[in-house]
């Protein structure tokens, strides 16, 4: 198979999952992150690997979005950001803790915690959102496949419907634009 046919392959299957993406679910996230905002309760997103690119991606688009002209700002943090506090739980406790200890300190009812995991299947990302949960934290997930053990542990939960995972992935930062974009020109439109 040459380069070309592979190329033309792959951006096709890319198109197609596209196409299959869950519109409900995606403005369900959406309603959440409103909510949040005007309840002025904070977001918290995590991920590892790629989806941990995609959680400091998504971050940066909301916590920038008072320069865009939000009249508030997302409370938003990412879990990720933070190597000496991530990499001292995980020497001190476990890496299946990592994000969970931080939820500890803050998290609370009404908040909302952003899982991002292809497999739905990381224990850190799963004791996380099982520990915000127990406090009363919206729940939201972006996964793949099957959604793995994160689904149930999901009030909104947007299934990339793929088992590979550069497709996941990819289609995960279009689902962050897009909610991004959503928020950014439909609920808070900028004045032309």
């Amino acid at each position: 198979m040459s380069r070309v046919s592979y190329l033309e392959r792959y951006l096709a299957t890319s198109a197609d999952t596209l196409r299959k993406l869950p519109v409900a679910a995606i403005d369900g996230v959406i309603a959440a992150l409103v909510r949040a905002l005007e309840a002025e309760r904070f977001i918290y997103v995590m991920g590892n690997g790629g989806s941990a690119a995609n959680a400091e991606h998504f971050v940066n688009d909301l916590g920038k979005g008072g320069m865009r002209g939000f009249p508030r700002r997302f409370k938003v943090l990412s879990l990720t950001s933070n190597v000496s506090l991530m990499t001292a739980w995980a020497n001190d406790t476990a890496y299946d803790q990592v994000f969970a200890e931080q939820l500890r300190n803050f998290v609370g009812r009404g908040d909302v915690v952003m899982a991002i995991s292809g497999s739905g299947n990381s224990p850190n990302v799963l004791n996380a959102l099982t520990l915000a949960r127990a406090q009363g934290a919206v729940t939201v997930g972006l996964t793949g496949g099957d959604g793995g053990k994160l689904k149930p542990l999901c009030d909104h939960c947007v299934l990339v419907a793929s088992d590979d995972m550069q497709h996941i992935e990819e289609l995960h930062l279009v689902v962050l634009h897009a909610i991004y974009s959503a928020i950014r020109d439909t609920y808070m439109p900028r004045e032309r």
